[in-house]
């Protein structure tokens, strides 16, 4: 649909956009094979790219069938290296032949018909070593007593003595403190007094004075609310106001007062009270200092017992402990006989060992060789079998060049947002001057489509309304007559807008008018 600014921008069609994007994808896809599939030749060989066939691929999205080349590597040797290689399998051949012929040997001897391998330890093959019994060395020596493992009673310890009387945990009531020192208010009842008696001698002197400044104000012809009456009044309200101020000063200083003399009884009875604790306290410090005397004296009568006890069980333990070192010093003399004889028999049997691991050295000897023989044709057959291989070329490695691949959907996406935007700018300009027309009309404005001449269409807009397909005709016309400024215009006919609303045209004596204020339920806002 047309308007002034043209056609709305028609939206990209995705399956067309999609076989658009594909088909640059395959084409880059087809370009970056062709680029890196690179022929290379070697002094030991070639390697080479071929397209051999292609590969028809159908987009399931666009239907459109794409041919996509395969390619083919060959590798082929020098004409050295193809001759090396002839050599070579028929040197192969020849192994191969000599391996089976190996092979039906190894088999042989694996089943034991020939050439057993005898690991006896008798016969051909030396035997073990041997230790000797070592059961003659002496396993103990005679008793040399037994220790002394307890002392004698030598009393009890004292583990207590003779109460000294309890401590005094506790003396008399000195009394309560005296925690608080008037009313819950803190005589705030005694200041509302005070203030309340202060205000009624106060505030009827305070209003005299103020009908008699706004009475002499009157007099001399200062009328209320203006400058002179406001400062006037001014100077009488701060005046009244430090007035009252004082008053509430007094009144909280005589609270103060009350409340210091209530302070200073309080504290005059807990200094009465605290002396009553201190005397008590010193009494009970005096009884538990006598008590403690007492303690120290029976605990130190039985400290004395105590280590007139320990001393009588030192000496039992030396007693004990002298017997038992006796004890333990012919026990060490029957220990050192014994570890003497035990040498003998020691040195013996080290004799012994060194003669059964010499014996079992020449046993493993004997059995290495014995399979290195054995193993000496699986050996041959492994090396004949393992014949070396024709080494294949070497190519380098090529550098891989990618051929970036173009956003086609993208473009254009781009393209058809970059037009829609043109349009909406376009479409809200137009909107933006039709208000204007309509605006600068207000009210009725004839826009009969008689009155009017050298009518030019110039544009179209779309109207408001469930019918998208609904326009309105933009016409450039002069006016017939009754044009002071007699200039061209720019708007719509009443006949076309009765179209779309009836009730925004008004006929008055023949002519039909625009009812300007009816415009916004028909022009559609793009």
């Amino acid at each position: 649909m047309s308007s002034l600014f043209g056609d709305t921008p028609t939206p990209p069609n995705p399956i067309q956009t999609a076989a658009a994007s594909t088909s640059t994808n395959v084409a880059t896809g087809v370009a970056n094979a062709m680029l890196n599939n690179v022929n290379q030749n070697t002094p030991e060989g070639a390697l080479r790219y071929d397209v051999t066939s292609n590969y028809g691929w159908n987009d399931p999205v666009t239907g459109v069938n794409y041919s996509i080349p395969q390619f083919t590597a060959t590798q082929s040797l020098s004409p050295f290296g193809q001759e090396l290689q002839g050599y070579q399998q028929s040197a192969q051949r020849q192994l191969g032949q000599a391996a089976g012929a190996g092979a039906t040997d190894i088999n042989a001897l694996l089943q034991g018909s020939s050439n057993p391998l005898d690991t006896a330890p008798i016969g051909i093959a030396p035997g073990f070593g041997y230790l000797s019994d070592n059961s003659w060395a002496q396993q103990g020596f005679g008793d040399v007593g037994q220790q002394q493992r307890g002392l004698g009673n030598y009393g009890q310890q004292q583990s207590g003595f003779a109460d000294a009387g309890q401590q005094q945990g506790q003396f008399g009531d000195a009394g309560a403190l005296t925690r608080d020192y008037g009313p819950a208010d803190n005589f705030s009842a005694d200041r509302s007094r005070v203030e309340e008696s202060l205000y009624g001698r106060l505030n009827p002197q305070l209003e005299r004075e103020r009908a008699g400044i706004e009475q002499r104000l009157a007099d001399q012809g200062i009328r209320y609310g203006s400058e002179a009456y406001t400062r006037a009044m001014d100077d009488y309200s701060r005046q009244a106001n430090d007035a009252r101020l004082a008053v509430t000063q007094t009144a909280g200083q005589e609270q103060q007062r009350m409340n210091d003399m209530a302070a200073q009884r309080a504290g005059f009875q807990n200094a009465a009270q605290m002396q009553a604790y201190e005397q008590a306290r010193g009494r009970g410090t005096f009884a538990n200092a006598a008590q403690e005397a007492a303690y120290k004296q029976a605990q130190g009568r039985g400290q004395f017992a105590n280590e007139a006890q320990m001393n009588a069980f030192q000496q039992m333990l030396q007693s004990g402990t002298f017997a038992n070192q006796a004890q333990k010093d012919a026990f060490q003399q029957e220990a050192t006989r014994a570890e003497f004889f035990n040498a003998g028999a020691a040195q013996n049997d080290q004799r012994d060992l060194m003669l059964a691991n010499a014996q079992n050295q020449q046993r493993n000897q004997y059995l290495q060789e014995q399979y290195a023989q054995r193993n000496q044709q699986f050996n041959e057959i492994t090396a004949l079998m393992s014949g070396s291989q024709v080494s294949a070329p070497n190519f380098v490695s090529t550098n891989q060049n990618q051929i970036a691949g173009t956003d086609v959907a993208g473009l254009i996406n781009n393209r058809f947002s970059q037009d829609m935007d043109t349009y909406k700018q376009q479409s809200a300009n137009f909107n933006s001057l039709m208000g204007g027309i309509f605006g600068a009309m207000g009210g009725m404005v004839k826009s009969d489509r008689r009155e009017k001449e050298n009518i030019e269409k110039v544009g179209t807009i779309f109207a408001a309304g469930p019918d998208s397909e609904r326009e309105l005709p933009i016409y450039a016309y002069d006016y017939k007559k009754d044009d002071p400024d007699g200039e061209r215009h720019v708007g719509p006919m009443a006949q076309d807008i009765e179209k779309l609303d009836k009730r925004a045209v008004q006929t008055r004596k023949g002519v039909k008018y625009i009812n300007t204020t009816r415009m916004g339920s028909i022009m559609k806002v793009a």
